[in-house]
């Protein structure tokens, strides 16, 4: 037994599925996981057709087991508890439907996000909350995760019904960004097919141990990420939470949608901290412990690449983090 080391495709979405499985394979990686709704488009998954029918669903899977490779996730990150009419019941349904597909196609986890509601029930827009110190905050958590748990039931409940395991990416912004956060929502709705996906990069930043945090969740970790970020010197004013991020214009070519009518903000020029390449903010050995800690767990777990480092191109980037993880997966 040993871990299934692959990548996440949304870094090759501009090209078709067959190509961007071939330089996937060519970088060694077996594991792959595709996009199906969220955030973002999922041009390597025809969501509606495979739903509809078991022989495309026999051919798609063929398109990984012709090259050797395992579809090892699909990934729905959205926000599905955004009040606007426009992102969270769109993003909601997304993940109903991707957790159907996935236990159609017998693939074993769906990856997505908590969610973040509103204040309160007369609100527009969600509003995350990081330092209740005053009490009228602990009142907007205690609206929110009434929320959380009541959709969240519902989707255990699914997921269950289909074979299924929902890998919840702990991220800031969401409900859901910790795992003290992951541990409260399945306590508090008694889930049994809700854990987490270890993306490690949102948790570095945030100034966690990442191995302290795999072992402290044990078997709720459930798939996992190889993503990697660093702190820039921009943290010395700025701090983790900076809020100094600028819009993109609505014509910008290469904007990057959240839901209808919004899309993702520019960075700062100097920011408190960015996404790297796997190795280059933290260097082989510690992602052999990494890789180590998530073995003790599941010895065939799925550690798929998330390649968003600005300073390498797709494919650049996608080999150096290949080449790094590989590295310390021969190390353990």
């Amino acid at each position: 037994m040993a871990l299934k080391l692959g990548a996440y495709t949304a870094c090759l979405h501009d090209r078709p599925l067959t190509e961007a499985l071939d330089i996937l394979k060519e970088n060694g990686l077996t594991s792959v996981e595709v996009n199906t709704g969220g955030f973002v488009p999922s041009p390597h998954c025809p969501v509606d057709l495979l739903l509809s029918s078991a022989t495309a669903r026999e051919e798609y899977l063929a398109t990984f087991a012709d090259r050797g490779m395992e579809l090892t996730g699909l990934n729905c990150n959205g926000n599905p508890l955004n009040p606007l009419p426009g992102v969270g019941p769109k993003h909601a349904d997304d993940l109903r439907r991707t957790v159907r597909l996935a236990g159609l196609l017998g693939v074993r986890h769906v990856v997505t996000m908590s969610g973040t509601p509103g204040s309160d029930p007369d609100a527009k827009y969600p509003s995350w909350v990081v330092n209740p110190w005053d009490g009228v905050y602990l009142d907007v958590l205690d609206y929110q995760w009434s929320v959380a748990v009541e959709f969240w039931k519902e989707i255990d409940t699914l997921a269950r019904e289909n074979d299924v395991r929902v890998a919840i990416e702990m991220h800031p912004h969401n409900l859901v960004f910790s795992p003290v956060t992951l541990k409260r929502l399945v306590d508090e709705t008694g889930a049994t097919n809700v854990g987490a996906e270890m993306d490690p990069s949102h948790l570095m930043w945030q100034g966690m141990d990442v191995v302290a945090c795999i072992k402290w969740l044990g078997p709720l970790v459930f798939h996992a990420a190889a993503k990697d970020a660093t702190l820039c010197p921009g943290a010395d004013i700025r701090g983790v939470l900076d809020t100094s991020f600028t819009r993109v214009p609505a014509d910008a070519p290469d904007k990057v949608p959240t839901g209808y009518g919004f899309w993702c903000n520019a960075w700062p020029e100097n920011p408190a901290w960015k996404f790297v390449a796997v190795g280059v903010g933290h260097d082989v050995p510690y992602w052999t412990e990494f890789l180590r800690a998530l073995a003790e767990i599941d010895p065939d777990m799925a550690v798929n690449i998330e390649h968003e480092d600005a300073a390498y191109s797709q494919t650049e980037g996608l080999a150096l983090a290949a080449k790094n993880l590989q590295g310390a997966a021969a190390a353990l």
